[in-house]
Formats: structure tokens, sequence, C-alpha cells
């Protein structure tokens, strides 16, 4: 077996495989545009919000008067003070059960908060999200013992930072060429490997750690003062700064047998089921940046005045503003739907969240490089020399750097793309898979054709009409029903694109990753374009005809972009960039490397540190 197809094996062995509870995003991909599904958004218990608006309130109020962003972002340090007032708040246990020592707020809550820090300090946002949404608490919540719960969630609750740690030198997303061990050893396991990229990790008190246990991989809960463990160094980045992020290497660490987490075995598919809700921390800080940026961009451009107007009045700069301002709005329109369902646990939202976490990743990078732009040289000089030259020191370069990383976070949107069409064409797997699969057996197939035929006869008649064709469909909606409209047609519109490609390209699909993203591209479009709609209806209430505004703006600037994907389905330059790519790599046009020079330092591409004294820091 290749290590293409091992790699496939294994998540394939770890993916959830059953859809016990019905999901929005699966059936848009299929065609069916199930409105009731998301509409209406069910509302939390008042006692829930009351105290998801006080926990919020008591946020801003710290970072308001004990948190300096300029100061982490000179010193790449997040203060001990800071991260102990944090804790004192309960910020380290927002979704932790109050019989556990946390808050046990409800998602919305805890994305709202992380959408506020995120906005102010996005190194404390990804502090506080990688110690809940991948580290200890969310595994635990979802497949740790009572007394694995009862023995770490506390902790977790009071603010002993927890960090996640999968990412080895070697290995990225490709978990088949996991390297690290975990050998049984009485009432022992015994861990011997390297971890790159262990965002908490240098001022961690509890690890969750993936290793290889066998040919299967395991999860376990680590002390990190256990001996053994060095954190070898902390890294440096492009943005955010403020993160404790390290290279950690164990050495015959002995981790008692209980603190495994689930059996044997388990591990990629606890990582991949903790993302599920993990995930909605990325979207969350997303629509933070997005929304500073529509404050910024306001103030901004109505302050600065170019041929006698200011330059918000230009159009080449108000089609910017539009954008920002739209996007910021379906942004959180985004979160806040995918948050609400998660609380709600009537979906099953695997597809949503990585909807969410893919779109806003794209879309608030696009929306603070917009506000660059507008700003001009200010947007690329540092707030620190703005300051230190008498004007406001807007941070826009720096957010833009902070935000650059969410695009590969927790799965790069390449790979979110291709794990997103895997639970998107399900469906057609579960009835056809082996009539696309090359090695399928002649009995196989034969099944598979007879499966097939009965899903099909039935589900393609289905793409023909909907309520999108009626003039009065989703009426309820007034202006924005239009959109509602255009979605449920474009969801059918997608559906057949999809069965047209597997019908062209039958097994060869898979490594059709230009036509299988833009499929996905569309689909994010398309939920993202419910979630507005659904958000403005709903604030409509208080806000009057403003969310129909930025709804509706918002609808039209995707529609454009929904248009020219389909469009590229069928007609774009992919067969002719894989042959070009090829050339490249074989050193074909060498000759285009001439005339510069390389300013890296030597060293090998893929390597770890060796030597040096233990970094790791405990907050005191």
């Amino acid at each position: 077996m290749s290590d293409y197809a091992k790699a496939r094996e294994l998540g394939e062995q770890a993916r959830e495989k059953e859809w016990r509870r019905p999901s929005f995003a699966k059936q848009l991909f299929l065609g069916d545009f199930q409105l009731d599904l998301v509409h209406p958004v069910p509302a939390l218990p008042e006692e829930a919000t009351k105290r998801g608006e006080e926990f919020v309130r008591a946020v801003r109020r710290f970072l308001d008067t004990k948190v300096d962003p300029a100061e982490i972002e000179r010193t790449a340090v997040i203060p001990d003070p800071v991260v102990k007032g944090l804790a004192g708040l309960g910020a380290f246990g927002i979704t932790i059960g109050e019989e556990y020592g946390g808050l046990g707020l409800p998602y919305l809550y805890y994305c709202r908060a992380l959408m506020l820090v995120g906005s102010y300090s996005p190194a404390i946002a990804t502090l506080l999200s990688a110690h809940q949404s991948i580290g200890v608490p969310q595994p635990l919540k979802l497949f740790g013992t009572e007394e694995q719960k009862r023995e770490f969630l506390p902790r977790c609750a009071r603010g002993e930072i927890s960090a996640f740690l999968l990412t080895e030198p070697d290995v990225g997303s490709d978990p088949a060429r996991l390297s690290t061990t975990a050998t049984r050893d009485g009432d022992d396991y015994v861990l011997d490997g390297v971890k790159l990229w262990t965002t908490n990790g240098v001022v961690a008190d509890l690890l969750v750690v993936m290793a290889r246990t066998g040919r299967k991989i395991s999860a376990f809960i680590v002390e990190a003062s256990s001996e053994g463990i060095t954190v070898k160094r902390r890294n440096q980045f492009m943005g955010l700064r403020g993160i404790e992020n390290g290279v950690t290497e164990f050495s015959q660490v002995r981790v008692p047998a209980r603190n495994l987490v689930g059996k044997e075995g388990d591990g990629l598919r606890i990582a991949l089921t903790t993302l599920n809700t993990g995930r909605l921390s990325l979207p969350a800080t997303c629509a933070g940046g997005a929304k500073w940026a529509v404050k910024i961009a306001r103030e901004w451009s109505t302050a600065r005045v170019q041929w006698g107007r200011k330059v918000g009045d230009h159009e080449a700069v108000a089609k910017k503003i539009a954008f920002i301002a739209a996007t910021a709005y379906a942004l959180e329109a985004v979160m806040e739907l995918t948050a609400r369902m998660a609380d709600d646990q009537r979906n099953d939202i695997r597809i949503e969240a990585a909807l969410a976490k893919l779109y806003a990743s794209e879309m608030a990078w696009q929306s603070v490089d917009e506000l660059v732009q507008i700003r001009g040289g200010r947007g690329y000089e540092t707030a620190e020399s703005l300051v230190a030259r008498g004007e406001r020191g807007v941070p826009a370069e720096q957010i833009l750097r902070d935000l650059r990383i969410n695009r590969i976070f927790e799965g790069s949107s390449e790979i979110m793309k291709l794990l997103i069409t895997r639970e998107a064409v399900d469906a057609h797997l579960t009835a056809a898979g082996e009539l696309i699969k090359p090695d399928a057996t002649r009995q196989e197939r034969a099944a598979a054709l007879k499966r097939a035929s009965a899903f099909y006869a039935k589900w393609l008649p289905s793409l023909v009409a909907g309520a999108g064709n009626l003039p009065t469909g989703y009426g309820d909606f007034g202006p924005l029903a239009q959109h509602l409209r255009f979605v449920e047609r474009t969801s059918r519109k997608l559906a057949r694109s999809t069965f047209y490609g597997m019908s062209r390209w039958q097994g060869g699909l898979e490594h059709k990753q230009g036509f299988l993203g833009r499929i996905i591209d569309i689909g994010a479009e398309l939920f993202a374009m419910t979630a507005v709609c659904v958000k403005a209806e709903e604030d409509s209430r208080d806000l009057g005809r403003k969310p129909y505004e930025l709804a509706d703006t918002f609808c039209r600037q995707a529609r454009g972009r929904v248009d020219a994907l389909f469009s590229q389905l069928w007609d774009n330059s992919d067969s002719q960039d894989v042959r070009l790519a090829k050339y490249v790599l074989e050193g074909r046009y060498s000759f285009l490397e001439e005339g510069i020079l390389d300013p890296s330092v030597d060293g090998p591409w893929i390597g770890s540190p060796s030597g040096g004294e233990n970094v790791r820091r405990p907050i005191s």
C-alpha cells in the first residue's frame, strides 16, 4: 500500500462515520436547502444569557484597564499578572461545567468573549482558545472518564494552562507519518519523540499528546513538569508575537496508563471530533479583527481628505469600506450561527464548523488587507512608529500579520477543503463508492451499481425545482428573500455540478483539488449568505432596516463571487497549472532563478533543535 493510501485509510478510520443528527451544510451540498434547521435559531435560557453578558462585560473591563496590547507586541510576552487576572475571571474555564469549577457558559458567549479579546489582543485570544478549544478541556469533556474530568478539569478552570501536541517536524496534516511513540510498560506508558509548534507549550502545565501505540495513534494527558520533557526553544513568528509556542521533546517520559484518553487507537478520532467545536474559536477571533477594521476604516476615511473630498467619498475607497463592513457583519453571523448550533446540539456541525473556520480565516484576512490599503503608508507603518511621530497608533499591519496564521491554524485552508469535501460527498460515496474506487472487485461494483441506481433515481429529480423558483419563496425575510431563493437554487446547481464531476472523473475526482476547492468555496458562500440573512432578520427587530442593508450588500457581493466560481469549475487552467508545477519541480525553468541571491540561512529543510537548556516558563 502506498504512503498516500495509508494516510487516507488512517484518516478514514478516524473520521466520524455516522450521521446521527441532521446537518444543514451536508444537505446544502446535496441540493437540499433545509432552512428550518437554522431558522429560527433557538434562544438560550435567560439565566445563561445573563451570566454570559456579565462575563463579557467583565472581560471588557479587564482588557480596558489591565491589558496593554502594545506592550505585548513590543515585548512578545503576555505578562503573568494578565494571565492570572484572566484566570481570576474564569476565562480559562468558560465552557467547563460548573460542577468542575468552570463557568459553564454557552459556546455563544465563549465565542463572543474571544471576538472581544481577538479585536484587542489576538495573542491573548490564542492563549485562551488553544487552552480550551484543542487543549485538555475539550477532549476530556467529550471522551474523558469521570475520574479524569474530576482530576484535570478543575485545574484547567483555575488557570493551569494546557496545550495540544500533534504536529512534528516532519508531520503536519499527515498523521500516518507520526513518529512519537507511547510504549506500554506496566502501569505506565513511556513517551519518546519531538513535537513542533506547541502553542502554549512553553508555559503549559498540562499537555494533550498524540503518540503512536503500535500502528495506531492514541491520546494522553501529560503533566508538563514530568521528568524527560524538555521545551527545546520558544518559536518566533510573523505575527502573534505574544504566544508561547515551542518545540517539545519527550525522552522516556513516563505517563500513568490512567491518563490515556479513550481507548488505544482513538487518538486521531479524538483530535478530529474535538475540532468540530474547537474550531469555533477561530471564526470568533476573525470576526473580532474584521469588526475592528470597520471602526478604523470609518474613522480614518472621514478624517482623511484628498483632492477636496474625504477619502471615503471616493468610489475606489468606498467599495473597500463596503466590503469590510458587509464582510464583518457576515463573519459575526457565521460565528453566532455555528456557536448557537453547537449550544443547541440538534445538528451535527462538523461541516458547519469547518466551513466557518475556512471562510472566516480567508475573509477576515482580506478585510484587514483592504484596511491596510485604505490607510496607505500609515497602514504599513507600525503603531509604535506612528505614536513616536505624533499620530494615533493604529496597529493595522500587526493585525494583518496576526490574522494570517488563521489560514493555517487547526488545518490549512487547503486541508479544510479536503476535509469538508470528504464529508460533503459522503452520501455519494455511501451509495456509489465502489463504482469510483479503482481497486473494487466485480461483486463490489455490482452491489454499488444497485445502490447507486436507487439513490440517484430518487435524488436527481429533486434537483430540478424547489422553493427558490417561487417568487414568493421565503417571503418572511422581506428584501432578503431574493437572496435565500438564490441560495436554494444555487444549492441544487452545486449538487448537480458535484454529480457531473463524479461522473466525469470517477475515482480521479479526489485528485481534482481545484474543482473540489471551488465546490467548497461556493458552499461556504451559500452558508454565509444563509447565516447573514438569519441574523439580519433577527437583528431587525431591534435595529430596523440597518441589518437588512448590511446583509443585502453582503449577499450581492457573495453572489458575484459564486457566479465567478461556477464559471471557473469548467473553464480554468488547472491541468496546465499542474503540468507547469511539475516542470518547475523538475528544474525545467531553473533559468527563472538566475539574477537573484537567496538570503536564507543554510540548514536542513526539516530538522529539530539539539542541545540547549529547557526554556519552559511556568506562569508565576
